[in-house]
């Protein structure tokens, strides 16, 4: 049982319905995505943003925030959705400046320099958890309490810089970072156990020194507060294993035609394909 109460777990639901439907809608505008990746991580980065994570939307630059890297970069649309949402920037704004040669504000992948919220620069696969494990040391150095949170997707896992910065969290202890794993199981040329199979992966975390949190459902947001809920308080100088939540997830989740299709991996979407999305995505409302 989580600690979040099932009133606020259905609140969460509601979020994430309404985020899906902007991110379609938003996608379609833009003319460009990742819309499966991006739709099997709503309800990961909605736990984030809106009940986990230290984070104030009009301060986003609070010194002890807590820092999320989204190291799956290419599914940076679903955090500026969220963005849009907290109030950061509207809608049309990012429609009107993204991958824009004069402002570059909203690009395809996370640019730190140009985006305020984004917290670190990401795009080529791999170099997410090294930068966050980087971040985790900082903090300790600092005595700073806040907490360094990383998302990654399973195809990701392909680069060997994420083995070693798993080495390097392990050795070192760092217990105030907390590395999520989008594992849609879809990556962009086909099954992610057919490309390279990562499996067994909470055994092969927990042989570099970290615990390994496995949810089944990574698109059940009960299951996903149930799996933040066992992260103890952040305490930069204590030393123990520092935590991966493997989250098993559905690419292209709440749309049917994209759920498991690795055509839905990047690229636009049709009117009439929003339409019928759009409505799926407001079914699933109807029969939660």
């Amino acid at each position: 049982m989580s600690k979040v109460s099932m009133e606020r777990i259905l609140e969460l639901d509601d979020k994430c319905l309404k985020i899906r439907k902007d991110l379609l809608n938003f996608i379609y505008r833009i003319g460009m995505g990742h819309l499966g990746g991006e739709l099997s991580l709503v309800e990961i980065a909605v736990a984030l943003y809106y009940e986990y994570m230290k984070f104030d939307p009009s301060n986003h630059d609070m010194e002890d925030r807590d820092r999320l890297v989204l190291s799956k970069a290419h599914c940076s649309e679903t955090l500026y959705t969220i963005y849009s949402d907290l109030g950061i920037y509207t809608m049309d704004y990012m429609v009107e400046h993204f991958e824009s040669l004069e402002t570059a504000k909203f690009g395809m992948h996370c640019n730190r320099k140009y985006c305020g919220p984004i917290e670190v620069s990401t795009g080529s696969l791999g170099h997410g958890l090294p930068v966050a494990v980087g971040l985790a040391l900082a903090a300790r150095k600092q005595n700073a309490s806040w907490r360094t949170y990383v998302i990654v997707g399973d195809g990701e896992l392909n680069e060997g810089t994420n083995w070693e910065a798993m080495m390097a969290a392990g050795h070192y202890q760092l217990g105030n970072l907390v590395a999520i794993v989008d594992k849609n199981q879809v990556q962009m040329t086909g099954p992610t156990e057919q490309v390279m199979n990562i499996d067994p992966l909470a055994d092969k975390v927990r042989a570099f020194g970290w615990e390994a949190i496995e949810v089944e459902d990574g698109n059940d947001m009960l299951q996903i507060c149930e799996a933040f809920d066992q992260i103890p308080p952040s305490d930069p100088q204590e030393r123990r294993k520092p935590i991966f939540i493997i989250a098993n997830t559905v690419k292209g989740k709440g749309v049917d035609f994209m759920e498991g299709n690795p055509k839905w991996h990047g690229g636009g979407i049709a009117k009439e394909q929003l339409d019928e999305a759009l409505a799926q995505v407001e079914k699933n409302r109807m029969v939660r």
